[in-house]
């Protein structure tokens, strides 16, 4: 996929006040500090689409950005947050909840993990509820660069087999770097792909 054009569009409160049009949603999560911004900009080639920072938790509203005027990428809060206040922490909460299972433009959510830890309580707890709700989802290893092929390998089939003591079958899985742009074509390739079923969903309808 080349992008050509990626905007800001709106950073919303709640999922009512998200963009009134029917294009497909592609969201992403993490706990905060699994650097999300900074994948967003790798992905879109743009070093300054979302804002990046040293300070987990800044992502606070639902953000969408239009990418060539075709599809929705979608900048979640993070879990896990730094510093809140209950009341906050149950807002953002809920604002994320709701988002995920009301938007009926969403078509995927991709979780962000840290590849260089194993898997962590709070992650496992959200790629478990995304299940149960139904939501379609990929998980995206971030920091690949951080560690070496070896140990990034090794890191990635722990995980798989930790999954697999309570999935049934595993949901995509994509190694990526911020720093490299390993992943890039791999994330990108497969929201192609699945805008190009929807497409072809909407021609077979309106035929």
């Amino acid at each position: 996929m080349d992008i050509k054009q990626a905007e800001f569009s709106v950073s919303a409160p709640n999922v009512a006040q998200c963009p009134k049009d029917t294009k497909p949603e592609y969201a992403f999560i993490g706990r905060s500090n699994v650097g999300k911004s900074s994948l967003i900009n790798m992905l879109t080639n743009n070093k300054r689409l979302a804002k990046t920072s040293a300070t987990p938790g800044k992502t606070l509203l639902i953000n969408h950005f239009i990418i060539n005027k075709e599809w929705y990428l979608v900048d979640l809060p993070g879990y896990g947050y730094a510093k809140r206040s209950k009341k906050e922490v149950e807002r953002l909460d809920n604002m994320i909840r709701g988002y995920i299972l009301q938007r009926e433009q969403l078509v995927n959510v991709f979780v962000l993990v840290d590849i260089r830890h194993e898997p962590q309580k709070i992650d496992v707890e959200f790629i478990n509820w995304l299940g149960l709700s139904q939501i379609p989802f990929a998980i995206v290893f971030t920091k690949a660069d951080k560690l070496g092929t070896g140990k990034t390998k090794q890191n990635v089939e722990a995980y798989k087999e930790f999954l697999l003591e309570t999935w049934e079958e595993l949901p995509p899985i994509f190694v990526t770097s911020a720093e490299t742009k390993a992943g890039r074509d791999d994330v990108l390739g497969y929201i192609e792909s699945i805008n190009r079923q929807i497409s072809q969903q909407s021609s077979d309808t309106i035929s």
